[in-house]
């Protein structure tokens, strides 16, 4: 449960701002109420007694720990039943990431004094008793403050080693390119993890880009591209220090942080003081981490960033799906809600193990015509251009004229109405009431349909002059929300609005929008709020409605040239996944529902583009329409959520496959497919890849949504 702003935790600290999140809860800024000082509250939601117990063995440690490039930890709590309290100094300043957005590359002489800083900061964790790992440094976990100290950050996922044992407060922390491949699983870790990790962070700050991932370099023998090929004016004695750090081979490495340090001062003695402490050029301003503290409100006016691994993703074995407290959650709010409605609706549950492992990744390209859309920042990227294509386009879309386009009417179309009694005679497949709803042209331009995931018999929904899609169930089931105009099967509606229907056809009702056009809606779960996609800013970002207070809110902060859109909610409503545009690709991303924390979810490179997310009922997957750049064809990929894995997994077997939605059991998704010319709705069965045809209609029929 995220602690809300305002709220005083432990009789003492008040809570601020929330800084981040990670796979164990929040990251707050808060002030010390006792001492009147800012510090930083870690959070931690695994309340067992062995947890416990590590969490206070490892909070003692911690905090009889005084180290000048360390943050002291001062304070921890365990709250019974609601989790685990770390409370540190909050350090201000710009972290490393920051500090690369802001120059793309840093000198070698600083890279020296901030690994050297770093060195001593390990050197004094590793020599602890027992010894303290951090296991998750990256640019984002190296703090410099307005004075230009270096500080080492986050013990969030530090792991006490106990001999042959070790001992941990929550999952291995993962970072693509940063993290070695032991890191995965593949051997024990150890405190030279610490040390391939410090040498790709000094390696990223080097080149501008971060370095191939670590597991990839050992399954598919990816090559470590050479340090000076990226930065030939780096010296070859400061790239061997940084490659031999990076080993694959732990033996190969350096072994102890004060070897390394060692390698760093011999690389360039000139940079080390002679006295005092080491020091870097500071900041030239506080700049809000979109890492650590997620964005600040403002437009983030950086126009380069990191380049990302462009190796593409190998297919590790599907991993086992769970079923979880939050699923169990979610379907008793609808059970609940369709009992008090309508009648009981029949549900089952079965476990499903998906045996997906080793499913082509090669999907036939198509070439398309293109076309060059400009930039709000006058670049120009060349995009694809399809009826049926959804591949939006990196960068944004042409900002369009405030002359709003003004409605039809709207008639209700006579003996339409569709039945909200599922059929007693069968138990409805996915669970809820057995129906879909879906766009389609079939009557000469888009409307939303309604149908049984049995049959081929829809129900017109809409009879809007300029079309409707993009439907989205509100969680009882009982209403849907949608984009209009809709003259088409595309990726982006400029001059779009909102719409909310019930799901008889009735209280047709507009919902506020902005100049430039709202699309991709997106319900959220807890029944209160709309997230969408809007265009009032000249190119895509995420906004959110809610309802009680009839306010819109903008939740992303990017720039043109990293455009947000295709919001999902989780089961929670405490996170949305969504799309980012970046280097004339797209990724899947993840903000808390404020807006704040996002990052980067899925490895992906430039080669392939990740869109249309949604999450599994119990929150656990993330499931994703990957294509081949520049193809309009797509696959669908899946993705745990607790990121227990680097890598996506197929599970549609490489044939085209858009805009998936899970079904309220999670055992079966719903999606779009092209065969020919025919673009129809499709379900397909999770636990054994089987997937039936729901329409066949020579129109084209998209963007399915499940209903609830």
């Amino acid at each position: 449960m995220t602690l809300e702003r305002g709220t005083l935790l432990h009789n003492r600290y008040r809570i601020v701002d929330i800084l981040g999140q990670g796979g164990m809860g929040f990251v707050y800024r808060a002030i010390d109420e006792n001492l009147g000082v800012e510090v930083a509250v870690k959070e931690n939601l695994f309340t067992t007694d062995d947890y416990a117990r590590q969490f206070h063995l490892e909070a003692v440690i911690l905090a009889n720990m005084r180290h000048p490039n360390l943050t002291r930890v001062t304070d921890h709590f365990v709250i019974e039943n609601q989790g685990q309290y770390l409370v540190m100094d909050y350090i201000e300043g710009e972290d490393l990431r920051q500090r690369m957005e802001r120059l793309i590359t840093i000198t070698e002489e600083d890279a020296i004094l901030i690994g050297i800083a770093m060195c001593d900061a390990l050197t004094h964790l590793h020599s602890r008793n027992p010894p303290i790992l951090h296991r998750d440094i990256k640019p984002g976990n190296v703090k410099i403050t307005s004075d230009g100290h270096i500080y080492l950050v986050d013990f969030g996922l530090a792991k006490i080693m106990k001999g042959a044992e070790d001992t941990t407060t929550g999952a291995r922390a993962m970072t693509p390119g940063y993290s070695p491949p032991e890191q995965y699983g593949t051997a024990r870790t150890d405190v030279r993890t610490d040390i391939y990790s410090l040498g790709a962070t000094l390696y990223a700050a080097l080149t501008g880009v971060i370095p191939e991932e670590g597991l990839a370099r050992v399954m598919d023998k990816i090559e470590l591209t050479p340090l000076r090929k990226r930065n030939p004016a780096i010296s070859r004695r400061m790239a061997g220090v940084i490659e031999k750090a990076m080993s694959i081979r732990v033996e190969d490495r350096y072994q102890t942080a004060a070897e390394f340090r060692h390698a760093l001062v011999k690389a360039n003695p000139r940079t080390l003081p002679l006295n005092g402490d080491i020091l870097v050029e500071p900041p030239p301003g506080f700049v809000d981490s979109d890492e650590i503290k997620g964005h600040s409100g403002r437009p983030d006016n950086s126009s380069k960033k990191i380049d990302q691994p462009v190796a593409p993703p190998p297919v590790p074995p599907v991993p086992q799906k769970g079923l979880g407290k939050g699923f169990w959650i979610f379907v008793s709010y609808v059970l609940l809600l369709v009992l008090a409605v309508v009648v009981v609706v029949p549900y089952y549950w079965a476990p499903i193990s998906r045996i997906l492992s080793g499913l082509g990744l090669s999907p036939t390209a198509t070439s398309l015509a293109t076309k060059t859309i400009p930039l709000a920042s006058s670049t120009s990227l060349s995009t694809t251009s399809s009826m049926n294509s959804r591949t939006p386009s990196p960068g944004g879309v042409v900002p369009i004229s405030p002359t709003r386009t003004v409605m039809a009417s709207f008639t209700p179309p006579p003996s339409q109405t569709p039945s909200l009694t599922p059929t007693p005679e069968f138990t409805p497949i996915g669970g809820g009431a057995g129906q879909i709803a879906f766009a389609s042209d079939r009557s000469g331009i888009p409307q939303i349909y309604l149908s049984s995931v049995n049959e081929d018999n829809p129900q017109q929904i809409t009879n809007l002059s300029e079309g409707a899609c993009q439907p989205d169930w509100s969680p009882d089931g009982q209403q849907l929300v949608f984009t209009s105009p809709c003259s088409t099967n595309t990726d982006s509606y400029p001059g779009s609005s909102l719409y909310v229907i019930n799901a008889d056809a009735s209280d047709l009702t507009k919902l506020p929008t902005g100049e430039g056009g709202d699309f991709d809606p997106a319900w959220s779960q807890d029944g209160t709020r709309i997230a969408f996609t809007s265009l009032r800013d000249g190119y895509a970002q995420i906004y959110v409605f809610n309802q009680d207070s009839k306010t819109v809110e903008r939740l992303t902060h990017t720039d043109a040239t990293k455009p947000a859109r295709q919001p999902a909610w989780n089961p929670m409503a405490s996170e949305i996944a969504y799309s980012q545009g970046k280097y004339d690709a797209w990724e899947i991303w993840v903000m808390t529902d404020v807006g704040t924390g996002a990052k980067r979810l899925v490895l992906s490179s430039p080669d392939y583009w990740d869109m249309l997310p949604d999450w599994s009922p119990d929150g656990t997957t993330v499931l994703f329409t990957q294509s081949k750049k520049l193809s309009a064809s797509g696959w669908l990929m899946s993705f745990p959520r607790d990121g227990s894995t680097t890598w996506a997994v197929p599970i549609s077997n490489g044939e085209y496959a858009m805009s998936a939605d899970y079904s309220t059991d999670g055992l079966w998704v719903v999606f779009e497919n092209t065969e020919g010319t025919n673009t129809d709705i499709y379900t397909l069965n999770l636990a054994n890849a089987s997937r039936q045809r729901i329409t066949s209609n020579p129109a084209v029929d998209f963007d399915p949504a499940w209903r609830p």
